[in-house]
């Protein structure tokens, strides 16, 4: 026992605090926020304390809907991944429910510290969440299209800084329910394998969403550029692992090619981004990459 103890003493990240930080996957929530400020960009304003309010707030929805993921999956966790912090004993119960529970409040409170738009769709995204954690998930159309509408109100949560946005680019938010619906459907083959069908319907929808990007950045202006070539690195990094998972369904593949999808949301978001704020905004938000990408690899991403 004694020389567990002092193992453990020597990992640095082997103790509660990383437990905890797993349920709230860091990668994750470096996206989410990469979400809002994508639509901070298309609600053309200058940077200020509206977004540092509102990348915030996304962070702790993203947070608390995951720890609520982990709470609400614990069983089946129990005997298909072990080896996450609640079925492994690592988290307590009680502990990561008040995680999750302050996370969301959290997130609702920036929210409304913006303006009471923002607030409400802090809310509904909150609700969403532990809708799809709850009940959602469990069904094959439901769950993908609950969290990719999720995602969908987290750019519009960024959209919601200005009370005067353009209108029609809430229409955006259509971009984000049918990438995370093609990721997410993808993902449920993650332990026993998924179907060919699963996958060409992922690559039909991703193939949707860049043709979609392509005509905004074509919109864009003198934007133009930036945003296409973000663009190409979205298709870059997403397409040869969906390919192959399609091809192949098999849970290694699959786990890549979702890890991948997830990721590259920062990369959607920086296309987005660029087309309406420029190459500067646009690299500010891929730089998130540059935090997600190291946090993959120490905290699992799904």
């Amino acid at each position: 026992m004694g020389n567990v103890a002092t193992k453990r003493a020597r990992q640095p990240w082997g103790g509660t605090a990383r437990a905890y930080l797993q349920l709230m996957r860091p990668a994750n929530m470096a996206t989410s926020a990469a979400d809002a400020l994508a639509g901070y960009a298309a609600a053309g304003l200058a940077p200020g304390l509206p977004l540092i309010c509102l990348a915030a707030a996304s962070l702790g929805l993203y947070g608390g809907g995951v720890v609520f993921n982990d709470v609400f999956d614990r069983r089946l966790d129990a005997i298909e991944r072990p080896e996450r912090a609640l079925p492994s004993g690592r988290a307590r119960l009680k502990t990561a429910v008040a995680l999750g529970m302050a996370l969301l409040a959290l997130g609702v409170l920036l929210g409304f510290m913006v303006s009471v738009r923002s607030g409400v769709l802090a809310c509904l995204i909150a609700g969403g969440t532990i809708l799809y954690d709850a009940l959602a998930k469990h069904h094959a159309l439901l769950g993908p299209a609950t969290l990719g509408l999720c995602r969908g109100l987290n750019f519009l949560l960024g959209l919601s800084a200005s009370p005067a946005a353009p209108g029609g680019r809430w229409l955006l938010a259509l971009l984000w329910l049918a990438y995370v619906f093609a990721i997410t459907a993808t993902s449920a083959g993650e332990v026993h394998g998924g179907s060919r069908r699963t996958g060409l319907l992922a690559i039909v929808l991703i193939a949707a969403v860049a043709i979609a990007l392509a005509a905004l950045a074509a919109s864009s202006g003198p934007r133009a550029p930036a945003a296409g070539l973000l663009l190409l690195l979205l298709l870059v990094r997403v397409g040869p692992p969906f390919w192959r998972a399609y091809r192949v369904p098999e849970p290694g593949r699959i786990r890549a090619a979702v890890r991948s999808g997830v990721l590259s949301l920062v990369v959607l978001d920086s296309s987005v981004a660029a087309g309406f704020g420029g190459w500067a905004y646009g690299l500010a938000v891929l730089a998130l990459l540059l935090v997600a990408s190291p946090l993959s690899r120490l905290f699992p991403v799904t």
